[in-house]
């Protein structure tokens, strides 16, 4: 289908990005890399009056090792997060994940910063900077303010970013080392997860977030909590579902959902035992 029309309009700079949304209000999008965006504009399942292009923000597109931390602008390419040595060497599950979004041409084109923004609970991104820990830096007319990762997804398509608001920038603690995993079930390759699960050892937290299991990217806290209190991959990963509502679709029911997700859970967990540093 052909979208509904639309200005559009270009920013070349985040203070210039931030003019225009607050110019326009709400029915102004932020439009980088497209590939969440633009398909929901073809199905006329959103039709925004004015589209504002941030893709030429040179600016917001960088992988920075701020000592403890490495920080990621919010209009790095996937294919960039994939091919970072140093992201590769201190938070390998997020150059891990990247690699895996999509297909090529996604991966050239779709940004970090947008795939979280958009906060499918079926993308990949969402729950590696979950499981991470991550703080995303949001930029609005107020200045900056720091949002955890636990508190960035609100609702279905929905986070803390504002409508005059802009991710840009997203802070990854270093892992040290620790062992990690991400496991994914679809039916194709570039398919969106029927469910997945991305988690990271104790020596990084701990973190475990599914995808595709409610509304948001969630986090599996139950699970944590057994690991940590040291109950076995098989025994903690039964809790994998606990207090989360899956969705039934065309692709799986609430019920094979709750079973996948105990699977790759355990899978997940039972990796990093195997494989506690990398």
């Amino acid at each position: 289908m052909i979208p509904a029309s639309f200005e559009y309009l270009r920013a070349d700079s985040t203070a210039e990005a931030i003019s225009l949304l607050a110019e326009h209000g709400p029915d102004a999008k932020i439009l980088a890399g497209g590939h969440s965006l633009l398909p929901l504009m073809k199905l006329r399942l959103a039709a925004p009056p004015v589209l504002i292009d941030v893709a030429r923000i040179r600016q917001l597109s960088y992988i920075r090792d701020l000592g403890d931390h490495v920080a990621v602008g919010a209009l790095t390419r996937h294919c960039d997060v994939q091919r970072s040595t140093l992201l590769q060497a201190e938070v390998p599950l997020l150059a891990h994940v990247a690699g895996v979004v999509g297909d090529p041409q996604v991966r050239h084109r779709g940004t970090i910063g947008g795939s979280l923004v958009h906060g499918d609970p079926a993308s990949d991104l969402p729950a590696a900077v979950l499981a991470l820990g991550a703080t995303l830096v949001i930029t609005g007319p107020a200045g900056t303010r720091e949002v955890s990762a636990q508190e960035f997804f609100r609702g279905f398509l929905e986070t803390a970013v504002e409508p005059d608001e802009l991710l840009t920038e997203i802070r990854l603690p270093k892992m040290g080392g620790a062992g990690w995993s991400f496991q994914k079930f679809n039916l194709r390759a570039q398919d969106w997860a029927i469910v997945g699960v991305a988690a990271v050892g104790p020596q990084a937290g701990g973190g475990i977030a599914l995808i595709n299991m409610a509304a948001t990217p969630v986090r599996a806290v139950a699970v944590e909590q057994a690991v940590a209190a040291g109950a076995s991959a098989v025994d903690a990963a039964g809790s994998a579902s606990a207090g989360l509502d899956p969705p039934t679709d065309l692709n799986a029911s609430a019920v094979y959902r709750r079973h996948l997700a105990s699977v790759l859970v355990r899978r997940a967990l039972q990796e990093i035992e195997t494989q506690p540093s990398r």
